[in-house]
């Protein structure tokens, strides 16, 4: 495997991880103990040059950030897979971490990675039939009137 483990402030360990390895290695980490997925998001780095990564990795639009721990050892790491945005799409987790429902059809509401092999790869934050993913650094913010039970109209 090509995964880039770097430790950070504090003893952080961030493994850089191809979307390739990404199940294989998160795999390999449930064997070595990490059996809890704290947390899962999609990230949106348009237009956004200030990110830190190993020279190796080469950045894309979208990321992948996965959060482990291991109770028994007393550790965390965190995945950070690079997702592109001609390609949107990463492997689910579910098989390893049936925690990670939820979470993946957040970042595939809000941000729009799609988890292959997920269940349920549908909206669960948004209505079915919204357009877009509104945590893309593209989407148009617009305005949604709020009409509020009992107040008075405009004048």
């Amino acid at each position: 495997m090509s995964v880039k483990v770097v430790v950070g402030p504090l003893n952080q360990k961030v493994a850089h991880v191809s979307r390739d390895e990404y199940y294989s290695y998160a795999e390999s980490l449930y064997d070595e103990g990490f059996h809890f997925a704290s947390d899962l998001c999609g990230v949106d780095y348009l237009g956004n040059q200030t990110r830190v990564l190993p020279d190796s990795i080469e950045p894309e639009r979208f990321e992948v950030v996965v959060s482990l721990l291991s109770h028994g050892r007393a550790e965390r790491i965190r995945l950070r897979v690079q997702i592109p945005e001609s390609d949107p799409h990463i492997s689910t987790l579910m098989g390893i971490y049936p925690g990670v429902e939820n979470m993946e059809r957040e970042a595939f509401d809000l941000v729009g990675i799609v988890f292959d092999g997920h269940p349920d790869m549908t909206r669960i934050l948004l209505p079915d039939g919204w357009e877009g993913h509104p945590l893309r650094k593209d989407y148009s913010v617009g305005r949604v009137p709020v009409q509020f039970k009992g107040a008075p109209g405009p004048r």
